[in-house]
């Protein structure tokens, strides 16, 4: 019979003990301890003995109850933010398994939780790095209030408030400065904010403006209000008005823009918007609003270059809306770097004095909305900031 090397009928040598070393007095004998492999590791509670060497009851379970604040959060993101330090993974995990409940029934990631329901939390424990990690950054948001997109801390900064109340802020917003960190801004209005009123619990922008414009911007202390302003914004029962100053004489019979929107990249990744076809795709329908307020005389060190100064009333708020609109019809914007007349911004720049326009005369100026709370309809205006006034002092009108 032929023996197959391997074969389960082959008897397995007994492995050859290496020789001991003998101990050095007064040194104990270590217990041999059998490598394995490196595991996940045990997010699970332990049960660590006590003083007395018996075992410690694991911990228990605990149930909190959503607040109204934190009500139409979706299941997964209220987890994130009660259970600090635990990974993301680990997370889902809990919700799959079934041990989070939502008014003692199972739920999904993607529930959404009501104010005054009652989450079950199971009870988790996270790694002594991830722990660590977890205080030291809540030291840090409980002393400044955010940190910024590409780590360390956003420097704080408040900026001209228009209206606030226990539900909402409006802040005159200076350009230059984006609204929120993200795509090359390590931070912005909202992350500056949040480390200015470190006692605030809860600031969200509710609509945006272009880094490069300034004006009125609303953020929401309470997330009811957050949903409800943002409700406004996307039923279109909000009126926004801007100023913008353009190269040219504006024809007062052009009032309405219906033009349709795209998005694209240029090939180095920024982005940009075109005029396309209604029928196109990817078209978004854009109307803008335009009512001339002033036809300025032309200043001479630009040659007889005249200007417009229109109101605009945006009703949709697609991403640079005004400003393509405005450049389609051949009145760019003065000092839009992105869609305007470079040659005219390069002269306005050298314009001597206060008159030189080193910006965008782009400014959300005036804002109408519902209180959120209250109902009652709000007005806000934001005056022009002064590098814009100097350009347009002999405009008169008090509201300027």
């Amino acid at each position: 019979m032929k023996h197959i090397i391997g074969a389960a009928t082959a008897r397995a040598k007994r492995p050859v003990k290496a020789p001991q070393r003998p101990l050095k007095a007064g040194v104990p004998k270590r217990p041999f301890v059998r490598s394995s492999p490196a595991a996940a590791p045990d997010l699970r509670p332990l049960e660590l003995p006590d003083a007395s060497g018996a075992s410690a009851a694991a911990p228990q379970a605990s149930l909190v109850t959503v607040d109204a604040d934190l009500a139409g959060q979706r299941l997964d993101n209220f987890l994130i933010r009660q259970l600090k330090g635990v990974p993301k993974t680990h997370v889902y995990r809990i919700i799959r398994s079934g041990e989070v409940r939502n008014n003692k029934g199972r739920a999904s990631a993607d529930t959404r939780v009501a104010a005054g329901d009652v989450v079950r939390l199971p009870p988790v424990r996270t790694s002594e790095r991830a722990a660590g990690k977890a205080q030291a950054m809540a030291v840090e948001i409980a002393r400044h209030g955010a940190s910024s997109s590409v780590g360390g801390l956003a420097p704080e900064r408040d900026f001209p408030v228009l209206f606030e109340d226990e539900h909402v802020l409006a802040i005159h917003k200076p350009a230059g400065v984006a609204v929120h960190g993200g795509s090359g801004v390590a931070f912005g209005v909202i992350e500056q904010m949040r480390m200015a009123r470190p006692t605030h619990d809860f600031l969200e922008l509710v609509h945006r403006l272009d880094r490069e414009t300034s004006g009125i911007l609303l953020i929401a202390k309470k997330r009811m209000a957050l949903k409800l302003l943002q409700e406004q914004f996307r039923e279109r029962e909000t009126e926004k008005i801007y100023l913008a100053l353009v190269a040219g004489s504006w024809p007062a019979n052009l009032k309405v823009l219906d033009q349709s929107l795209q998005k694209y990249l240029l090939p180095d990744g920024e982005r940009r918007v075109r005029i396309v076809a209604k029928d196109h795709p990817d078209a978004m329908r854009a109307v803008t609003l335009v009512k001339v307020k002033a036809h300025l005389q032309p200043a001479a060190a630009l040659q007889g270059q005249i200007f417009s100064l229109l109101e605009v009333t945006i009703k949709t708020g697609r991403t640079h809306q005004i400003r393509v609109h405005l450049a389609s019809q051949g009145y760019p914007i003065a000092g839009d770097d992105k869609y305007g007349d470079f040659e005219l911004n390069k002269s306005l720049q050298k314009m001597g004095g206060p008159q030189a326009l080193k910006r965008m005369f782009l400014h959300a100026w005036q804002l109408k909305f519902t209180h959120p709370s209250n109902g009652k309809r709000i007005q806000l205006l934001a005056p022009l900031p002064p590098e814009l006034n100097t350009l347009v002092a002999h405009v008169t009108s008090p509201e300027l």
